[in-house]
C-alpha cells in the first residue's frame, strides 16, 4: 500500500454531509502515522451550490487535494461472494488495487461481499447489514470502519456482531452502507437471490 488515503464525502446543493466523522477518521489515520498536524476540513470543501457530487479527498501527511465528481448511484441488486483471508484495507487507502482484484472476480454480479476467514466483511464499496427479523446487524470487524456505519451504530440504528457466511441465508433483508447512499436497502424477505 502506499501512503496516499481517501475520504468520499458526500455534497448536495452545497451542502456537505456529516463531515465530523469524515474528519475524525482523517484525523485518526495522520495520528497512526505520527502526525498531529490536522486541517479543518470545513474550511478546504467547498462544493458546486447545485447538484449532488462525490468529493473526492485524497491525502497524505503532507498535502490534501480535493475535486467534485458529479454522482450518479450504482444499482446493486446482485452480490458474488468472494473469499480472501489475506485482505487488509483497515484505512481508507487511495491504492485499491486488491479490492479491484477482487470485483473482477464477480462473475455478472453487480457487487461482490468479501468473506475474510469465513467472516463476512464488507462490499466493494460499502459496509453492510443485515436484518434478522427484528434488528440490523452490521459485522464487528469489517475491513473499513465506514463513516456511516460508525454514525448508525452511534445512534443505534444498527448494531454489530460477528456474521459467518454460514449464517446469511437466516437474514431477512440486507442494506448498504456507505457516504453517498446512507442506508440503502438492496433486498428484503428472500435475499437468498442476492447472493450468486
Amino acid at each position: 500500500m502506499n501512503n496516499k488515503f481517501l475520504e468520499t464525502i458526500r455534497c448536495e446543493d452545497g451542502k456537505v454531509f456529516h463531515l465530523r466523522y469524515h474528519q475524525l477518521r482523517y484525523e485518526d489515520v495522520l495520528r497512526s502515522l505520527g502526525c498531529n498536524d490536522y486541517k479543518d476540513l470545513r474550511t478546504l470543501i467547498k462544493p458546486p451550490e447545485k447538484g449532488l457530487y462525490r468529493c473526492r479527498l485524497v491525502y497524505t501527511i503532507e498535502n490534501i487535494e480535493i475535486e467534485y465528481i458529479a454522482y450518479k448511484k450504482r444499482d446493486v441488486k446482485t452480490l458474488k461472494l468472494v473469499f480472501d483471508d489475506t485482505i487488509e484495507y483497515s484505512k481508507k487507502y487511495a491504492d485499491r488495487e486488491k479490492i479491484n482484484e477482487l470485483f473482477e472476480r464477480r462473475d455478472g454480479a453487480d457487487d461482490i461481499l468479501i468473506i475474510k476467514n469465513n467472516r463476512v466483511t464488507d462490499t466493494s464499496i460499502a459496509n453492510v447489514a443485515f436484518f434478522n427479523g427484528k434488528e440490523w446487524i452490521t459485522p464487528i470487524h469489517p475491513l473499513l470502519k465506514g463513516t456511516t456505519q460508525v454514525r448508525l451504530l452511534e445512534e443505534g440504528k444498527i448494531i454489530a456482531k460477528e456474521i459467518f457466511v454460514d449464517e446469511l441465508s437466516s437474514f431477512t433483508g440486507l442494506a448498504l452502507l456507505n457516504a453517498m447512499i446512507d442506508f440503502d436497502i438492496i433486498a428484503q424477505e428472500n435475499i437468498r437471490d442476492t447472493y450468486c
